[in-house]
């Protein structure tokens, strides 16, 4: 638990500088930096006409090559093919059909590799011994399932190598590059498959219900045996070391008693397990190869206060590239050169902001009304005089089955340097506590989920941090529902509220989830409800926010992007409309250029300065005349 003494302070903060909006939410001048294979070319993310375009230069060098000419949209993603070539995808407004570039390193040629429409596509495998090839899955014959395509980037000519029956949902392939691993699933039960060849058949080596997960991580480095993320017998996900011919685990390398753990890496040049990465409060890594450690130990003692992770590596595994970040910082990116030992500084994120004048994100815990330990993120702003009874932002997750976790937030700290307080709350069902919590949230939309959000603003109000009279609340996706949620089944506890691109009705959700949804329609309905089945419906219907708007007493504001695949702009709309009939009113705010989720720059802009305004004057500081609500907050 925090000690609030720590945090709450009735003296005079230093000064703290207000920053504009664009600083938090504009581009970086160059990010995501990757090495090529052979080490002597970097490229790196940076804006051309305000959209994110891949840039190519030497080490040491000024000049650089922009070899992308994107104007429409960001790049959502780019890597090494060969030291000639890059690939990325990118998406058309935001519809996540995304498509596979080829992009030569002179910038002279630049293709489209998949133009198919309304056809997604990702990456199987790099086939990194395979300079010109890639495995790729597409739905492009049944939008509802993948099939895998062995593409030539040179000549654009693909094979379909793995057919789809309907029922898998991921591929792995062995350190070769052959497909070996198939995961199926009936949205009920899950199986692992396996086969010694790609021309074999698959079996079934092991079925389980899709609470127990068996998630197939690679190949040992002779092929035969397959490391796993598993939670079978158990209820925090470990690593594990499986035998492919009788299911059995072999060796238990990792678990941790309090989070999942799912991250092992290894060194594809020395063929050695190198380290574990695993999530609490914050990022941690426990290494099972001495080179490894030593690396991270220097990073760690020439890069005091931030924590490290390397990014990118070249083929001879010589060179690194080295983020660092905290709560404070996006950081910088650095080159490691292993044969001079020497660490070399590319480049700063985000220079033009001081990290001194950001605020902690300081992990808390409370106990939720049933006993649940719910864990969470509170940042304090700092250029307030008294930091008690605060105005604060409750900001629930979206997923929701994802979390919360430590580290630079342009949203949370654009919101504290504005002056308010930022609550964020892993409630029951986010990811890395293990089974039982995740469980714990199913057919729970609107109850005790939400539950957990409102105890969280009562443990705000009951240690003096947040004024009962100026919280609001905001969220995403998920966290859209929550704010909805939140505001239709507590409405004593929220002075106005945000919501982004979300769910609304559980029942027009379910009808318009991506086709390739559909496999797991039948978990979505274990774990959200399921339409069909009478005692379902009538808690769907109980909690869905759209059918409960008269319940709604504080200023709401709506942003959504018209294209958005997840969650449908009819759930935005039928809220707008089911308010307009009350006579109530409500802001909207719609990108037709945008999905789930605003990702060009002046659209950002306008949102979160449409957001500054709208809590500037719904959270302004009341004088003591002032009514208040009937409760100051929930019972």
């Amino acid at each position: 638990m925090l000690a609030f003494a720590l945090v709450v302070s009735h003296s005079l903060s230093a000064q703290v500088k207000t920053y504009e909006l664009r600083d938090f939410f504009k581009n970086a001048e160059k990010t995501r930096f990757q090495i090529s294979p052979e080490g002597d070319l970097l490229s790196y993310l940076a804006p051309w006409n305000n959209r994110m375009n891949i840039h190519i230069q030497k080490p040491g060098e000024k000049t650089a090559t922009r070899i992308t000419s994107l104007t429409d949209r960001d790049i959502s993603g780019y890597f090494w093919k060969n030291n000639s070539s890059l690939i990325y995808v990118r998406d058309f407004g935001g519809d996540e059909n995304f498509h596979l570039f080829v992009a030569s390193t002179d910038g002279k040629t630049e293709k489209d590799l998949t133009p198919f429409k309304e056809v997604r596509v990702s990456i199987v495998d790099d086939l990194e011994d395979f300079p010109n090839e890639v495995l790729i899955q597409m739905n492009k014959d049944n939008p509802e399932v993948f099939d895998v395509y062995r593409l030539n980037i040179t000549t654009g000519d693909m094979k379909q190598v793995a057919k789809n029956p309907g029922n898998i949902s991921g591929w792995v392939t062995d350190h070769t590059g052959a497909i070996r691993v198939a995961v199926t699933t009936d949205g009920v039960e899950s199986s692992l498959l396996v086969r010694e060849k790609e021309t074999d058949e698959f079996k079934v080596l092991m079925t389980t219900d899709f609470r127990e997960s068996v998630s197939p991580l690679f190949y040992t480095f002779d092929n035969k045996q397959l490391y796993a993320a598993s939670n079978v017998g158990r209820d925090k996900q470990a690593i594990v070391r499986i035998n492919t011919s009788t299911g059995k685990e072999e060796e238990l390398l990792f678990e941790h008693p309090e989070v999942d753990v799912t991250e092992l890496n290894f060194s594809r040049k020395r063929k050695v397990l190198t380290s574990i990465g695993f999530e609490t409060d914050k990022y941690e890594y426990t290494f099972l190869d001495k080179e490894t450690e030593s690396m991270y130990t220097k990073f760690q003692e020439e890069l005091k206060g931030y924590h490290i992770a390397v990014t990118s590596k070249n083929k001879n595994e010589d060179k690194f590239l080295v983020r660092t970040y905290s709560d404070r910082s996006l950081g910088a990116y650095y080159m490691y050169d292993k044969a001079t030992d020497k660490l070399t500084k590319l480049h700063e994120v985000s220079p033009w902001i001081n990290e001194n004048d950001m605020c902690e994100m300081q992990p808390v815990s409370y106990e939720a009304r049933d006993g649940k330990i719910i864990h969470g993120y509170l940042t304090i702003p700092k250029n307030v005089k008294d930091q008690t009874k605060l105005p604060v932002v409750i900001n629930p997750h979206g997923g929701p089955w994802a979390r919360d976790s430590w580290g630079y937030n342009p949203e949370v700290q654009f919101l504290a340097n504005r002056g308010y307080a930022v609550f964020q709350m892993n409630f029951r069902g986010s990811t890395g506590y293990g089974r039982k919590f995740w469980e714990s949230s199913f057919k729970q939309w609107g109850q005790s989920m939400q539950n957990d959000i409102s105890d969280g603003v009562k443990w705000l109000v009951a240690n003096g941090i947040a004024d009962p009279r100026r919280v609001a609340i905001y969220g995403a996706s998920y966290g859209g529902y929550a704010t909805l949620a939140g505001i239709t089944t507590t409405p004593e506890l929220y002075a106005c509220a945000v919501d982004y691109v979300g769910v609304s009705n559980l029942f027009t959700f379910m009808k318009t989830i991506p086709p390739y949804w559909k496999p797991y329609l039948e978990m979505m309905y274990t774990m959200v409800g399921n339409p069909q089945n009478p005692e379902d419906s009538v808690m769907m219907q109980k909690f869905s926010p759209v059918f409960h708007v008269d319940k709604i007493r504080c200023p709401l504001f709506i942003a959504q992007g018209a294209k958005d695949p997840r969650v449908n702009k009819d759930e935005s709309d039928q809220v707008v409309e089911a308010l307009k009939k009350n006579n109530i009113e409500v802001q909207y705010l719609v990108k037709d250029n945008e999905g789930h989720g605003f990702r060009n720059e002046e659209n950002k802009f306008e949102f979160y300065g449409a957001m500054e305004t709208f809590l500037g004057k719904h959270l302004a500081k009341k004088s003591d005349e002032s009514p208040v609500r009937s409760t100051p907050y929930g019972k």
